[in-house]
């Protein structure tokens, strides 16, 4: 199956889509990655979708991503003594140690790191940012605040810390016993949620151990303020725009998405927008024009992905909104104003061979009229160089790994055969032009760029391109 379209789309699966057929239909929709939630999927049930998956790859002949989201530190008040309480604006409300059931003007914080980092002026928000307090005083058993916007606070209601970095570990006890339980059942992508530091990712490489590429959840301001130090470790980042959204004024996350996207784009590593694109086919078959709007920025801005969560998951129309989403992204890769937005926001090619070759390799389509590139890579390392410059004629990858198919399922642009590698550049060639022709992407007499690392298999050794004609016996 051959995609229109360069801009990826993940969808998560839930009750609405767990079966067999669905996730068939998703993935027939347009679907190229399938993200599982760990918050509401016990390992088990997560084996189950996953055979399902690799089930619809097999029929399909083609790599699909698996993406499991792990859950992440869940900080929450204690109890109270009542259903709830009403915070009224302007009071002082404490949040301590203590592990009494709480009231009006005290409650149990059962997160000693947070009142060991919480400093006075520091913001907290309680129940999705509903409720705004800011610390007066601190210290490690207790913290007085002032309630600057109050309301209705019932038990365990989320706290969000926009301003302060608490010293525990982004994987839970939960995280841990669900990564190895992902990673024995072969997922591709391992999604880390409440990403405040660089060590965070670092944590979880040490047990990943190359087994699944780590994508970091931007969803904290902490994480924000040291992207660049993060993209030098991940291997893709996350737009987590709801929690986001929470944590720093709404006005600030569209200004933040782009950041985000130019920044993993400058990196080479993929970045995925997420959370309520097309929030209102959760019940509705048909999108708000302001949503269609969103997911078009994301593609104008060159996102490697789409996401698709409740709209997918539990809503009731699934496939429709995998199927908006394909169409949207087809319709704005092709506006004519496309392909000068992307290009205008190329970064520089960086000082690197790896770089060079695809920084030419996007010249030459330029100038050259190419059917496709073809792009030779074990690692998947030369696919991403190439995809950094997202070139117009759309990247054929040929890789002998079926993992390395898996995990670009979520790049920009990337269209993957795996096949077993060539024996040597006259094979290399050949087979480049066999497959393109193969799949769709060129037609006899038409011309492709080959793009590779010699000698053949090396990872990162992407030094070679080639222009090569497509024959007329290409199709045997």
């Amino acid at each position: 199956m051959r995609r229109q379209r360069r801009t990826k789309i993940v969808a998560t699966l839930g009750p609405a889509s767990s079966e067999p057929a669905m996730i068939a239909r998703l993935f027939e929709a347009g679907a190229d990655v399938f993200r599982i939630n760990m918050s509401h999927t016990l390992p088990d049930r997560m084996r189950e979708l996953i055979k399902a998956i690799r089930k619809v790859e097999q029929d399909q002949g083609r790599p699909i991503g698996i993406l499991a989201d792990l859950q992440g530190p869940k900080l929450r008040v204690g109890a109270f003594k009542t259903d709830f309480v009403m915070l009224r604006n302007g009071a002082r409300f404490v949040l301590d140690s203590d592990d009494t059931p709480g009231d009006e003007t005290r409650v149990h914080l059962p997160h000693p790191e947070i009142l060991l980092a919480l400093e006075p002026g520091h913001t907290l928000l309680l129940d999705d940012g509903k409720i705004r307090l800011t610390a007066l005083e601190t210290s490690k058993t207790r913290a007085v605040t002032r309630v600057d916007v109050g309301g209705r606070l019932s038990a365990r209601k989320g706290v969000s810390l926009p301003d302060t970095v608490v010293a525990f570990s982004a994987l839970t006890p939960k995280d841990r016993t669900d990564l190895e339980a992902a990673l024995d059942a072969g997922v591709d992508w391992i999604a880390l949620s409440f990403i405040q530091r660089p060590e965070d990712i670092a944590e979880a490489k040490k047990i990943t151990r190359g087994r699944a590429a780590v994508m970091a959840k931007i969803e904290k301001p902490q994480a924000l303020a040291r992207l660049n130090d993060i993209l030098d470790i991940a291997d893709a980042i996350m737009v987590a725009r709801g929690d986001l959204g929470v944590e720093m004024p709404v006005e600030k996350v569209p200004g933040a998405q782009k950041q985000m996207t130019r920044n993993a784009r400058r990196a080479g590593k993929p970045v995925v927008v997420a959370t309520q694109m097309l929030e209102s086919m959760i019940a509705s078959p048909v999108p708000t024009r302001a949503e269609v709007s969103d997911v078009a920025t994301a593609i104008f801005e060159g996102a490697d992905a789409i996401m698709l969560s409740a709209e997918s998951a539990s809503g009731q129309f699934p496939v429709e909104a995998v199927s908006t989403m394909n169409r949207i992204a087809v319709e704005i890769e092709g506006d004519p104003t496309y392909r000068g937005i992307i290009n205008g926001a190329r970064p520089e090619a960086e000082a690197t061979g790896a770089d060079a070759i695809a920084a030419a390799a996007h010249q030459i389509a330029e100038t050259v009229d190419l059917a496709a590139l073809v792009c030779w890579t074990s690692s998947g390392s030369t696919a991403l160089r190439v995809a950094r410059e997202r070139p117009e004629p759309l990247t054929v990858v040929i890789s002998p790994n079926v993992t390395t198919g898996r995990r670009l399922a979520a790049v920009w642009g990337v269209h993957c055969v795996i096949d077993e590698d060539a024996h040597d550049q006259d094979d290399m060639i050949d087979r480049a032009c066999r497959i393109a022709f193969r799949e769709g992407f060129a037609k006899a007499g038409q011309r492709i760029i080959v793009v590779a690392g010699v000698p053949l298999g090396t990872p990162g050794a992407t030094n070679m391109l080639r222009i090569a004609f497509v024959g007329a016996t290409d199709d045997n």
